[in-house]
């Protein structure tokens, strides 16, 4: 007779062997789940006091058989699934918000695992989901939140017994529809958005930059304060405080060879020592390419698309990759060849009149979400027969 499953909360990865972790997600095209990625947000400081961790892990006789980054959180910044008006309306009803349970990579506004098991054990997820009842209620948690999972784990786990609702959101993502070259893509666009990215591409050409795509391995180590730099200046004047730390970008060769993928722009007019002047900072993983920080100091129309859009798909086709995601909202990317598309999270209370409160806005904000992806298809900017298919 199978040993029965035991689930734990461990509060640092370094405490969960890297194979055993990483075998449980083996074949996902996505890097930010790995032990590497996840481990590296931990060991450079960047999760701070804000995301603290709480894995819940699932044994069966002392193997690993299933895991979950769950991070206890008294605020939301970094989610991206945004709940500030869930916070105020709890107030509203008399309920405590935070703390909260999050079950997310953070920071990291992608789809992809987010409760993961041993692909031939079916009590792996029964039993993490438990684990994670037992650590809201252990720690107080007003909530559990599973974010950017996908569609077919969230209908999953709303089928449960736990009281999950789901809740609908909007991105925009480029597809692969077999495209040989970047000129074969521009062919399949419509005139009006084939001149717009053309003109934009030529702007960078004419103010004298030249682009580059590099994975992290290739790219020199002087290269990461400056493009840490370029990074955190976009915070200083928009955001404020950037999330990730000089020591995340400075791990990124070292545990990330592979999966970083860095985009720049260097002025030829600049002494060799300081000529990038612009930077992407993305990930990728098989098919998958997934853009996420931007930093420059310099204003060149068009280089904001280029660097975050353009040289991502360009490397995407050349590559063979089927996917190209740019990070959370932007109505500005659907011109550019990226198709809105439904992501997908799902949430728990433990007050059931609240939850049942918010469980009603979710089946209503839905409805919403899927009219203003209706629309937003309308405008698509690929001719009538080029249209791939999307989320």
């Amino acid at each position: 007779m199978a040993a029965d499953i035991v689930t734990r909360v461990v509060r640092s990865l370094q405490d969960i062997d890297v194979s055993a972790w990483d075998a449980l997600i083996d074949g996902a095209d996505n890097p930010f789940v790995e032990h590497a990625f996840l481990s590296l947000l931990e060991e450079s400081g960047s999760l701070g006091e804000a995301w603290r961790p709480r894995f819940v892990v699932a044994e069966r006789g002392g193997a690993l058989v299933g895991a979950t980054p769950a991070y206890l959180r008294s605020d939301s910044y970094g989610e991206f699934i945004f709940d500030w008006q869930f916070a105020k309306a709890a107030e509203r009803f008399g309920v405590r918000y935070y703390p909260k349970l999050t079950v997310a990579v953070p920071f990291t506004p992608a789809t992809g695992p987010r409760l993961w098991r041993a692909k031939d054990d079916d009590e792996a997820l029964p039993a993490l989901l438990a684990g994670l009842a037992r650590l809201e209620r252990d720690e107080r948690c007003s909530s559990t939140h599973v974010l950017f999972c996908d569609d077919g784990t969230g209908a999953l786990i709303a089928g449960s017994t736990h009281g999950y609702v789901r809740r609908a959101s909007l991105q925009f993502h480029w597809h692969n529809d077999g495209y040989a070259t970047f000129d074969d893509f521009l062919s399949r666009l419509d005139h009006s958005a084939r001149k717009q990215i053309k003109r934009e591409r030529r702007r960078v050409v004419e103010a004298g930059l030249t682009v580059e795509v590099r994975q992290a391995h290739e790219v020199p180590t002087s290269w990461w304060p400056r493009l840490y730099a370029l990074y955190a200046g976009i915070y200083d004047r928009k955001w404020g405080r950037p999330y990730l730390t000089p020591a995340f970008f400075d791990g990124i060769a070292r545990a990330l060879p592979e999966r970083g993928l860095v985009a720049v722009a260097r002025d030829r007019s600049r002494p060799a020592d300081d000529d990038v002047v612009a930077m992407t900072l993305s990930f990728e993983k098989g098919k998958h390419c997934y853009g996420r920080h931007w930093g420059t100091d310099v204003d060149v129309p068009g280089l904001h698309f280029e660097l975050c859009y353009y040289a991502l798909i360009e490397r995407a086709i050349a590559r063979g990759q089927t996917l190209v995601e740019a990070g959370a909202q932007g109505e500005h990317k659907l011109k550019r060849g990226y198709l809105p598309t439904i992501t997908h999270s799902v949430h728990r209370f433990a007050n059931d009149a609240f939850g049942g409160v918010v469980a009603r806005f979710f089946r209503d904000e839905a409805v919403a979400v899927n009219d203003e992806r209706a629309a937003l298809m309308e405008h698509s900017p690929f001719r009538a027969t080029s249209t791939p298919t999307a989320g």
